[in-house]
């Protein structure tokens, strides 16, 4: 009890406030709803930091200059109280002084609404008007890459593969904002054959949004998943919002990754063409290998076969993989280049990323997650052929009013995979995939671990020869 209240009294409070508001993306509903439930402060920030950008660095200064500001009046108002020129001001002074946590908090949220009414509105409108013109009367063709997950990765493909025979360049990294389209469009020297776009999807209306000022040739679907749940009402407001890239690519252009059934449960209302692991285009896939090292495969069509090896890992990265072989040859690339191209795929940062700890094999798929990823980690960790195997999970944030079904069904899919232990990082949906576990009867090693960060610092300490650990999804610091 003290130490939380003297956390609202720390110098590092402001920081605190401000790394909140970052992580919960400025959204107001998540943040208040964080801070109801905060008790100390202290104790908020654990696995990542503030991330100085521009915004944050404004916030933070104006929650410092704000709370030195009523600390500054506080005094004064005391001073003014002990020469009796304010009755009773010593006290008043007092309380001006202690409510300052109590204030700035709120404070701050007001003058971040004023701020996004008129600056942050008006900036937004001006930087699409940026991506617009740059956009509008480009000589190269631009592909929009969209999807509940596996965008970045199916940019980070094409990227690779297309450049061996076509100038490409691609947004970085998992930037997929209007103010970071932007930056990237200023980098562009108009020469580019192909540029690849990754659409952030967030809430309803945000495809529209990034297909009118990109003006997408080609657009590719990697999947449907719940996540973002906080702003879709439903799967099929998240799949319309996908599915209205239609009203600016013709159907012939448009493709879908339909490996999973949600997918083609939901996303089966407009003329698009399909792909999936037995079939992209008119190439089918055969003789699929899959190791802790990579993937091998064949695709084959009337008189052409390409045998192909890439440094990723996962059955279904077949499907991202080949679909970038289908693409790159309709766009012209000869055998030799396509071959070399996915050659050079290596595994993007936190997606099915492998890598050896002492003489232990980790998979790091620690970038947000949602089901479907779950269910690929989980097959390839039932593939791979290993001594001992471990699977480590939070579980999955913006799962909305299914979290506790989902959960439960991840339960279920871990004890089918049957790991010989499961660590389960303890939070607010951790009872459910117990239940989940339980349901099956699940009779391994089940350990639950209340300090993630310690756990995963100290993972050498863990495992031993022959092992293999599968870390899948993030839980921020922002939910319960």
């Amino acid at each position: 009890m003290i130490k939380a209240l003297l956390s609202l009294y720390s110098f590092k409070f402001p920081t605190v406030i401000t790394y909140m508001l970052q992580a919960s993306e400025y959204n107001m509903g998540a943040y208040f709803k964080w801070l109801g439930r905060t008790k100390n402060f202290n104790q908020v920030i654990k696995r990542k930091s503030l991330v100085k950008t521009q915004v944050s660095d404004l916030v933070l200064l104006g929650l410092r200059l704000g709370i030195i500001g009523q600390i500054i009046l506080g005094i004064v108002i005391i001073i003014l109280g002990l020469k009796n020129i304010f009755i009773g001001g010593q006290y008043y002074g007092l309380a001006i002084i202690i409510a300052y946590p109590l204030v700035w908090p709120y404070l701050i949220v007001l003058l971040l609404t004023i701020a996004k009414v008129f600056f942050i509105n008006p900036r937004d409108i001006k930087l699409a008007t940026v991506v617009d013109d740059a956009f509008r009367n480009y000589s190269g063709e631009v592909v929009a890459v969209m999807g509940s997950y596996g965008k970045t990765s199916m940019k980070e493909i094409l990227l690779t593969v297309l450049k061996e025979g076509k100038t490409v360049r691609a947004t970085p990294d998992n930037k997929n904002v209007v103010s970071s389209q932007a930056k990237f469009v200023k980098t562009l020297t108009g020469k580019e054959d192909i540029v690849l776009v990754e659409y952030g999807e967030g809430k309803p209306g945000d495809i529209t949004k990034f297909a009118k000022i990109t003006y997408p040739k080609f657009a590719v679907i990697t999947g449907l998943a719940p996540v973002h749940q906080d702003y879709y009402k439903d799967l099929n407001q998240q799949a319309e919002d996908l599915l209205s890239i239609s009203k600016f690519v013709s159907s012939d252009n448009i493709f879908i990754n339909n490996d999973s059934e949600l997918t083609k449960k939901y996303m089966n209302n407009i003329e698009a063409r399909s792909f999936n692991q037995k079939k992209v285009l008119d190439w089918k896939i055969s003789d699929v290998k899959i190791s802790i090292h990579g993937i091998k495969f064949i695709m084959s069509k009337p008189g052409r076969k390409l045998s192909l090896e890439a440094k990723i890992i996962g059955r279904h990265q077949v499907t991202f993989v080949a679909f970038a072989v289908a693409f790159a040859d309709l766009l012209g690339l000869s055998d030799e280049q396509i071959v070399k191209g996915v050659a050079n795929i290596h595994a993007y940062e936190h997606r099915m990323q492998p890598y050896q700890l002492a003489e232990a094999f980790i998979i790091d798929d620690t970038y947000n997650g949602n089901i479907e990823g779950i269910q690929a980690g989980l097959a390839l960790l039932k593939e791979l052929d290993f001594k001992r195997k471990i699977y480590v999970t939070p579980g999955l944030v913006d799962q909305g009013r299914d979290s506790a079904k989902i959960h439960f069904r991840i339960g279920e899919m871990i004890a089918d995979t049957n790991p010989d232990i499961v660590v389960l990082m303890k939070n607010s949906v951790t009872k459910y995939i117990v239940n989940g576990l339980e349901s099956k009867k699940f009779n391994k090693e089940l350990r639950i671990e209340g300090n993630p960060l310690e756990f995963y610092l100290n993972l050498k300490l863990f495992v031993a020869k022959g092992d293999l650990v599968l870390m899948q999804n993030d839980w921020p610091d922002n939910y319960s």
